[in-house]
């Protein structure tokens, strides 16, 4: 779609923030709508809402080697003892289970920093041979500080998909929101990618206000030479990070300083379980997009699970309950993948519509210390 009027297409996204967060979809699905989901989605994760969950994310190690302001306090956060965790067998296991069982058929490996896995290229190998059982894609989050030197290693070993994280063009200003040193590394890493034509690439940018939303265009910019997608991220609160929302900068702001300094904006077409909302400036390599889980969320959509370290299923990012699998495996002596199953599929059928029941992004906010700090969760 064109924007040839880039204030009308924000004047549509303003619209929508003065809506408040629903815990309920905005519209009751028909009884015969359900039957039809029921029968297409056998043997599928379908939560009440008849959202189809294909899409599970790994958390691989609950430690990092940045402290990024929005992710964890200074000091870092209190991780699990070892034997808490899952083992790198554990998790191949349940993922082999997600695809074969319950039609999962994409996988994201995060962290903490999942280059701090010493099993990662093993994992990834592992991974690759459930391709044949129905694995479409296997992707990884990363702060990219670590990976230039391994990810060819990755790539040849099945890992398709990238995300770096990348808040800041200036050096000074990257060591001061991550509080380490690591810029150079990271371009590496991008330059490495990009080699290897590991494309889509897209680099994640968390937006703060007082912090970097001066250099939003600037990103823009970026994706004018580079076959990169830049996200910005709406700044979400989670325990330890000192979210307010006097730091959250809405989608619609961005997008309106985005609009008044560049020409010919194309909103390019998105699947109704992306998470961002994508653009493109005409005749630049790359595009950019929103993903914009406070102000304008895409929870209607929702097809993810997450997978902590520690082996806990979390249905939504800002949900705090959340079902121990990694028990199930340790305690059950027979029919442990029957008994795996009924715990996921409990689990997805009380998931809520939208951020875990919260009505509204200030709830959210208040409600994060009983949530665990990003890096427990896993990106």
């Amino acid at each position: 779609m064109r924007v040839q009027n880039c204030w009308r297409e924000c004047a549509r996204y303003l619209t929508k923030l003065t809506q408040p967060i629903s815990a309920k979809p905005s519209h009751a699905r028909k009884e015969s709508d359900q039957h039809k989901v029921g029968a297409s989605t056998k043997h599928k994760l379908v939560d009440k809402f008849g959202r189809v969950h294909n899409y599970l994310r790994i958390s691989l190690t609950e430690k990092c080697n940045l402290r990024c302001q929005y992710c964890m306090p200074a000091e870092g956060v209190p991780l699990s003892e070892r034997r808490d965790l899952l083992t790198a067998d554990e998790t191949v296991y349940l993922a082999r289970l997600f695809v074969t069982r319950l039609g999962v058929n994409k996988i994201r490996l995060t962290g903490g920093e999942p280059l701090l896995q010493p099993k990662l290229p093993q994992i990834i190998e592992q991974l690759n041979g459930l391709r044949d059982l129905g694995l479409s894609s296997i992707g990884m989050t990363s702060n990219g500080v670590a990976l230039h030197s391994k990810l060819a290693l990755l790539h040849r070993n099945g890992l398709d998909k990238l995300n770096l994280s990348l808040d800041t063009l200036v050096e000074e200003k990257y060591t001061f929101i991550t509080r380490r040193r690591g810029f150079k590394q990271v371009w590496k890493t991008i330059d490495e990618a990009i080699k290897l034509q590991m494309f889509p690439l897209k680099i994640n940018c968390v937006v703060m206000r007082g912090l970097n939303e001066d250099e939003v265009l600037n990103f823009v910019e970026l994706t004018r030479n580079y076959p990169i997608d830049v996200r910005f991220i709406e700044y979400m609160p989670f325990a330890g990070n000192k979210w307010s929302s006097a730091k959250l900068v809405p989608m619609s702001e961005s997008l309106q300083l985005i609009c008044q300094h560049f020409q010919n904006i194309s909103r390019l077409k998105n699947e109704k379980t992306d998470t961002a909302k994508t653009f493109k400036v005409d005749n630049f390599c790359g595009s950019f997009g929103f993903i914009s889980s406070m102000t304008n969320h895409f929870c209607s959509g929702c097809n993810r699970l997450r997978l902590t370290a520690d082996g806990n299923l979390k249905v939504c990012l800002f949900d705090t309950n959340e079902v121990s699998l990694r028990d199930v495996i340790r305690e059950q002596t027979t029919h442990v993948e029957d008994r795996l199953q009924q715990v996921v599929e409990r689990a997805v059928k009380g998931k809520f519509f939208s951020h875990g029941g919260k009505s509204s992004h200030e709830s959210v906010g208040k409600s994060s210390a009983e949530n665990r700090s990003m890096i427990l969760i896993g990106g």
